[in-house]
């Protein structure tokens, strides 16, 4: 593997590349033109498709799916873990997986809620480039097919900078929560572990047990508690503690080797 560090000072590609002891680029040098590569953020989408279009194998480093939020285990909503996912941005398949690394996060499946209002989660500047859409454009016509299938309130969260989202989390707005809506937030997962259904337009790691069709938006699919676990158990296995970058546990994992 190659890790693609810019201006080698991304620390969490750091991290991985030193508890692997792989060698470390920045972008904007020559770095060897065959190899896996190791990719951090949507804002690196050219290069993302690039290997797409070349079918050049890469592994894509972002913000972990569980764990990030103020908890027992991280009392400061501390950045822990990361996702690495190969040839892709998201984990959208279940593989079956052992549950030992979701009993290790000690996080809580949540039943089947009702609720009232709708949760409409915007995308931010990142995705909506990668995607090539307008963030305006595409809430302005989710809310229009919303109402056009609901009459509920609509509450919309526009992603704010980290500190903001740990003081007023997704939580706060999923509560009394009917459904929630995204464009492919991280979102969508913490919605369906809260036990609030989700509805996503880009892929997204929780299509395997979500909608996607907005007729739906009064009757969700009712998901199958042991789908939702076994797929809670791979999501477990695709991201990783920065202690695990370090050791490098999560090299090994990614090699199958653990």
């Amino acid at each position: 593997m190659i890790c693609l560090s810019k201006n080698k000072v991304d620390e969490y590609v750091n991290m991985f590349a030193q508890g692997a002891n792989l060698p470390i680029y920045d972008y904007d040098e020559p770095y060897p033109s065959k190899g896996p590569l190791v990719i951090r953020s949507m804002g690196k989408r050219k290069l993302i498709h690039d290997c797409w279009d070349n079918k050049r194998t890469f592994f894509y480093m972002d913000s972990g799916y569980i764990g990030n939020y103020k908890s027992k285990s991280n009392p400061y909503g501390w950045k822990l873990w990361h996702r690495i996912v190969k040839d892709d941005v998201q984990h959208n398949e279940i593989i079956n997986r052992s549950d030992d690394r979701w009993k290790r996060l000690n996080y809580p499946i949540e039943k089947r809620k009702q609720g009232r209002h709708i949760l409409l989660v915007t995308p931010s500047e990142k995705p909506c480039k990668f995607y090539n859409i307008d963030r305006n454009l595409w809430v302005e016509q989710t809310i229009s097919l919303i109402k056009k299938h609901t009459d509920r309130p609509i509450v919309v969260r526009d992603k704010a900078p980290r500190q903001q989202r740990i003081t007023k989390t997704i939580f706060d707005d999923l509560k009394d929560c009917h459904a929630l809506v995204t464009y492919q937030s991280i979102a969508a997962v913490e919605s369906v572990l809260y036990g609030v259904p989700a509805f996503t337009a880009a892929p997204t790691a929780a299509d395997p047990v979500c909608d996607k069709d907005l007729s739906l938006i009064e009757n969700p699919t009712l998901q199958d508690e042991d789908k939702i676990y076994k797929w809670a158990c791979h999501l477990a296995y695709g991201q990783f503690h920065n202690d695990e970058l370090k050791n490098g546990t999560a090299y090994r994992i990614l090699l199958g080797t653990v």
